[in-house]
């Protein structure tokens, strides 16, 4: 059966996730979905890698088998048709015929992650769902200087969720980077694979270090801690994007 990858945008505020579940709409379900309604085959789509519900993606990719083989310009239009009559929030960005031996979540070199914080004091309007509305102003260097202190291999057991599936706790960081552009902070996260719920740990632990409760210190024994108490505030979903995945053979 041909296979084909897809690169894959999605607002995440309607949808319980990536992942397809039985209590809610999913990015996963409204791909599969526009996939039976343009060809009446029942398929899993599977992707990079999950989103929790609220988080958004720019560059999520998913592999799907069909049994006819597309050509991928024509299926990308396809699909993205479908999901508009559907009203998903969905787009599919760019199809590619792939081997066999391609797959979207075991094949990926690296994930690529963006956290968004909005940092004034007023309230957020066109981006309420798009951003951390924080008003207490950020010592941005601070910040970095703290998430410095999370580069690397290391057991993250503080900063996962008690809900993490994953059977090690530990992980190759390769990029954790804080920087401002007026109000906007951006937290850029790079590694193999992320534990649940990992980044936003990570962000809600850099907002203490921004607000000067948490020193480079502190944030270091935090993770030497391995102890989720240790972890600031989760921050929410709504700031977290699925930027990227790498591949081999990729540019």
């Amino acid at each position: 059966m041909p296979r084909f990858r897809m690169t894959v945008e999605y607002d995440g505020t309607p949808y319980v996730g990536w992942q397809r579940q039985d209590n809610g709409r999913s990015a996963q379900g409204a791909l599969e979905a526009a996939v039976l309604s343009l060809t009446g085959e029942t398929v899993s789509v599977r992707g990079a890698g999950r989103t929790d519900s609220g988080v958004h993606a720019v560059g999520q990719v998913a592999h799907v088998d069909l049994t006819r083989d597309w050509q991928p310009h024509k299926l990308r239009n396809a699909l993205n048709a479908h999901l508009a009559t559907a009203g998903d929030s969905v787009s599919v960005l760019d199809v590619m015929a792939v081997a066999d031996g391609f797959d979207a979540r075991f094949s990926a070199l690296k994930r690529h992650y963006l956290y968004r914080i909005v940092n004034r004091p007023s309230r957020l309007a066109l981006e309420a769902k798009r951003a951390w509305w924080v008003k207490k102003d950020l010592d941005h260097d601070a910040m970095h200087a703290a998430a410095q202190q999370l580069v690397g291999h290391h057991d993250f057991t503080t900063f996962r969720s008690v809900h993490c599936q994953a059977q090690s706790p530990v992980r190759t960081l390769d990029r954790l980077d804080v920087a401002r552009n007026g109000e906007l902070i951006e937290i850029r996260a790079s590694a193999q694979s992320f534990l649940h719920n990992q980044i936003r740990s990570f962000a809600g632990t850099l907002k203490l270090a921004g607000e000067g409760k948490m020193s480079v210190g502190d944030v270091r024994a935090a993770l030497e801690a391995r102890d989720r108490k240790a972890c600031g505030p989760v921050a929410p979903p709504t700031g977290l994007y699925f930027m990227k995945v790498d591949y081999p053979g990729d540019p």
